[in-house]
């Protein structure tokens, strides 16, 4: 009976001391460290640090880091190797999103952790929903935008507007090195004119890259009017606001968002192709493999926070990814004031008009825009810089 008591003593201890040690690790405070290759923080950093203050018993530390999508899976890869994940959260396009799934980087989060996601798929709208399906889990949707291919120019340089593709490379090569666009795998516009083209000339199959006959023909023609092409969209405004080039592959988000900053000037304009297909656009969240439950749980908690509909209407932000929100029933009017009175002076009818009558697909899958990068470097970006 005496051991019988004893051994009843040490299980109650041993017991208690696993719901102490448990309980300290639940409410252990964690950093987390959030990299951005897509420009997102720009939409969702104010919602982000309100996570934090709303939870100090949680959150120690946020650090934010940029970085560009291609050298973004080697970085990653590096700290799973060193069995040291110190990035907790990625904010992505579909580039490093798809590179980074082909790599094996990525936990999957949904239905794995479906219980922080409620109603997720219904809850979304259905671009959002589509480029959600296209990756199956492995990122979360959290803001989404028409996309493109669209094009913004100056049109003091620019009296007669292409209206089809042939048109535009004929106008390319009547003023060579005045059109531009950045290399596909570092920019949403750039990526949008790649992807959109197959679409415009009638390729085979718009989804497999390996059949862009007429695509990469064009490409390579279009090559011999195009100085160079440079590493992130920015530059292409920047250039197009200075005069050095009068047209640029454009996105619905980047031409407004460059308006309202006054980087160009508010009476530039865009045009659309005939043929044009919408090649939509989203940012996603993603999470390494690797990270300790502490970690993890934080950073699911934050990414269903960043699904709520309040901090979903901060996503309008200044434009540029517009509309922005990825779930249904956030409307321009949820957005803070000034947020609504930059976006209808930005907003053109001509764009409204496009998105409602022009088609609309993802962007390609994650083993094919891979792909695409690929023979994209291979056959036309020699000129990259």
């Amino acid at each position: 009976m005496r051991k019988k008591s004893i051994l009843f003593v040490i299980l109650t201890i041993t017991l208690l001391f696993l719901m102490i040690a448990n309980l300290g690790a639940q409410t252990k405070k964690v950093r987390l460290s959030i990299i951005d290759v897509a420009g997102n923080l720009q939409l969702t950093k104010t919602a982000i640090e309100a996570f934090k203050k709303a939870h100090p018993d949680l959150i120690e530390d946020i650090e934010y880091l940029k970085a560009t999508a291609p050298e973004l899976p080697a970085k990653i890869k590096a700290q799973q190797m060193a069995g040291n994940v110190t990035t907790t959260m990625v904010l992505t396009g579909y580039d490093a999103m798809a590179s980074g799934l082909e790599m094996d980087l990525w936990e999957n989060i949904y239905p794995t952790y479906k219980q922080y996601f409620p109603n997720l798929e219904s809850r979304y709208l259905p671009g959002a929903k589509a480029a959600f399906d296209l990756f199956k889990g492995y990122g979360i949707v959290v803001t989404y935008c028409p996309g493109g291919p669209m094009f913004t120019y100056n049109p003091e340089k620019v009296k007669r507007v292409p209206q089809t593709a042939e048109e535009l490379l004929e106008w390319a090569k009547q003023n060579p090195g005045k059109f531009m666009y950045a290399r596909p795998a570092n920019s949403g516009p750039g990526r949008a004119f790649l992807q959109g083209l197959p679409y415009i000339l009638g390729d085979k199959n718009p989804k497999d890259p390996k059949t862009w006959e007429k695509t990469w023909a064009y490409l390579k023609e279009l090559d011999k009017y195009i100085d160079y092409y440079p590493t992130g969209t920015a530059i292409t405004f920047r250039e197009l606001a200075e005069g050095t080039r009068w047209i640029i592959a454009s996105h619905l988000g980047w031409d407004m968002n460059q308006r309202i900053l006054g980087v160009i000037p508010s009476n530039f304009k865009a045009f659309f192709l005939k043929n044009t297909t919408w090649v939509t656009d989203a940012h996603f969240m993603c999470m390494p493999k690797g990270l300790d439950e502490a970690r993890k749980r934080a950073t699911l908690q934050l990414m269903s926070w960043l699904l709520r509909a309040e901090m979903q209407a901060l996503t309008y932000d200044d434009g540029y990814f517009y509309p922005g929100p990825a779930i249904k029933g956030v409307p321009l009017s949820a957005a803070p004031k000034e947020t609504q009175d930059k976006i209808k002076a930005a907003m053109r009818t001509e764009y409204e008009r496009a998105i409602k009558e022009f088609p609309s697909t993802t962007q390609l899958g994650a083993k094919e825009l891979v792909e695409a990068f690929d023979m994209w470097d291979r056959m036309i970006g020699a000129k990259v810089k």
